[in-house]
C-alpha cells in the first residue's frame, strides 16, 4: 500500500490506491468529461482494438490465396510483403504530431475508415504492382492506426483512473482468432479473396465508423503536458526518443522476437524436435493464442489488484518458465503445454509496456509521441523475428535456439522497475458504475 510521500513523488506500485489528496485532484480535463461518456469512450476504444483485429486477420489468412491467384513466387511475395511493415513503420513516427493536431479520436475515426477501404484495394489487385501499391497503402493507414488506437486508450485509462489496455488488446487477439477462423471457413466455401476482402471491408467499414462515435471528444486528447512520476520525459527536442522510450522499446522489441519464434516456428518446433504429426504441430501456436486471449480478459483486474511492474515481473517468470519448459520438455505434449504457458506470460507484457510508454508521455500528443516510439520496435521485432529465429536455428538447431531466447526474456522481467506506478482510483472509488 502507498506510503504518504512528498508532494511531486511517485506513489509506489502495490495493491491498494489511498483517497487522491488535494494535489491529486483530477486535471481540468479530467473533470470536464462526464463519467457515462467516459464509460461509452472505454468500451468504444475496445470496438476499435476489435475491428482491426478482424481486418487484420482477413488479409493475413488470404495471402496464400493472393499469392496463388496473382501468381506469385515465394521471393516476389516476400518482397511485396515487406512493404506493408516498412509503410506501417514510417507512419508511425508522424502520429504524435497529427494526435497534437487533430486529436487521436479524429485519427482513428479517418484511418478506422480507411483501413476497409485499403483492405478491399487488397483484395482487388489484379498483379504484383497493384497488390504492392494497396499494401504500402494499407500499412500506412494501419501503423497510425495501430499508435492512435493505443494512445487513445491511454487518455481513456487517464481519465478513467483505471487500466483498460489489456482489455483493449484481448478484444485485438479474440477477433484475430474469430477473423482467421471465418476466413478458413470462407476459403473451404470457395469464396475468391476478392469478395472476401470486399464485404469484411464494407461490413467492417459501417461498424467501425458507429463504434467510433463514443471515443473521447478531440479536445480531451490534445493536451501535451506530461503526468509527474519518475519516467516523465517531454518529447520536445528529443522527438520522443527518451531513454524511458529507449528501455521500453528494447524490452517490446525482445517480447516480439519471443513471440516471433512462437508463431511462425513453434509447429516447425514440435514437428522437427518433438516427432509431432503435422497436425498435432499446429497445437502448438493454437495453445499460444488461445491462453495468451485469456490471459487478456483478466489483465486489468490483476493490473489494479497487484499493480504494473509485480504483475509485469510475475507475467516475464511465467514466459520463462514457459520458455524453459518447450525446452526441456521431453515430449511433444510437455513442450506444447510449455506454448500455453508462454501464452499466459506473454498475455499482458507488451499491453503494459504500451501503457507504461503512453503514461510517460504524458497526454494527447506526448502519449502518442511515446507510444510510436516503442511501436517502432514492437514492429521492428515482429518483422525481424522471423528470420531471426530461422538464421541461429540454420547454425545452432531450433532447440538451442528457443534455450537463448531465455535469457533474453530474464532481462525483460528485469526492467520491471520501468512500469509506472498504479494509476490512482479517482476519490477512492471505481470510476466507472
Amino acid at each position: 500500500m502507498p506510503r504518504e510521500t512528498s508532494p511531486g513523488a511517485p506513489p509506489s506500485d502495490g495493491a491498494h490506491r489511498p483517497e487522491l489528496k488535494t494535489s491529486e485532484k483530477p486535471s481540468e480535463r479530467d473533470r470536464s468529461v462526464d463519467n457515462g461518456a467516459v464509460v461509452r469512450a472505454r468500451w468504444a476504444i475496445t470496438a476499435v482494438f476489435f475491428v482491426n483485429g478482424l481486418l487484420m486477420a482477413s488479409y493475413i489468412v488470404r495471402i496464400p490465396s493472393l499469392k496463388e491467384t496473382l501468381g506469385l513466387t515465394s521471393s516476389q511475395l516476400g518482397v511485396v510483403l515487406t512493404f506493408f511493415g516498412v509503410s506501417a513503420l514510417l507512419s508511425m513516427q508522424f502520429v504524435g504530431r497529427l494526435v497534437a493536431r487533430f486529436g487521436s479520436a479524429c485519427l482513428i475515426r479517418l484511418t478506422l475508415g480507411l483501413l476497409p477501404i485499403a483492405l478491399s484495394g487488397v483484395g482487388l489487385a489484379q498483379d504484383a504492382v497493384q497488390l504492392s501499391a494497396a499494401l504500402i497503402v494499407m500499412g500506412g493507414v494501419h501503423g497510425t492506426l495501430d499508435v492512435a488506437m493505443n494512445s487513445h486508450a491511454v487518455s481513456v485509462e487517464q481519465i478513467r483512473r483505471r487500466p483498460i489496455m489489456n482489455g483493449c488488446h484481448a478484444a485485438w487477439s479474440i477477433s484475430a482468432v474469430l477473423g482467421s477462423l471465418l476466413g478458413a471457413t470462407v476459403i473451404r466455401s470457395g469464396v475468391s479473396p476478392t469478395a472476401h476482402l470486399l464485404w469484411v471491408g464494407g461490413l467492417l467499414l459501417a461498424v467501425g465508423l458507429t463504434a467510433t462515435r463514443w471515443l473521447l471528444p478531440a479536445v480531451q486528447d490534445r493536451e501535451t503536458t506530461p503526468s509527474d512520476g519518475p519516467m516523465t520525459s517531454r518529447t520536445g527536442r528529443h522527438g520522443g526518443w527518451s531513454r524511458p522510450v529507449l528501455l521500453l522499446g528494447a524490452m517490446g522489441l525482445a517480447l516480439m522476437i519471443c513471440e516471433a519464434a512462437v508463431t511462425s516456428w513453434s509447429g516447425v518446433f514440435l514437428h522437427d524436435s518433438r516427432g509431432a504429426t503435422l497436425s498435432a504441430a499446429a497445437l502448438g501456436y493454437t495453445a499460444f493464442t488461445v491462453c495468451q486471449s485469456l490471459g487478456r480478459l483478466v489483465g486489468d483486474r490483476l493490473t489494479q489488484r497487484v499493480g504494473s511492474r509485480n504483475l509485469f515481473r510475475a507475467n516475464g517468470s511465467i514466459t520463462v518458465l514457459g520458455l524453459v519448459t518447450v525446452v526441456v520438455g521431453p515430449s511433444q505434449t510437455v513442450s506444447t503445454v510449455g506454448f500455453g504457458v508462454m501464452g499466459i506470460g506473454t498475455s499482458l507484457l507488451v499491453p503494459l509496456i504500451f501503457s507504461a510508454a503512453g503514461h510517460a508521455g504524458g497526454q494527447g500528443a506526448g502519449a502518442a509521441a511515446f507510444v510510436s516510439r516503442v511501436t517502432t520496435f514492437t514492429y521492428a521485432g515482429i518483422l525481424t523475428g522471423p528470420a531471426l529465429v530461422g538464421w541461429f536455428a540454420q547454425v545452432f538447431e531450433l532447440t538451442w535456439t528457443f534455450a537463448g531466447i531465455i535469457p533474453l526474456m530474464i532481462a525483460v522481467v528485469l526492467g520491471a522497475g520501468a512500469m509506472p506506478a498504479p494509476v490512482p482510483v479517482l476519490g477512492g472509488r471505481r470510476a466507472d458504475p
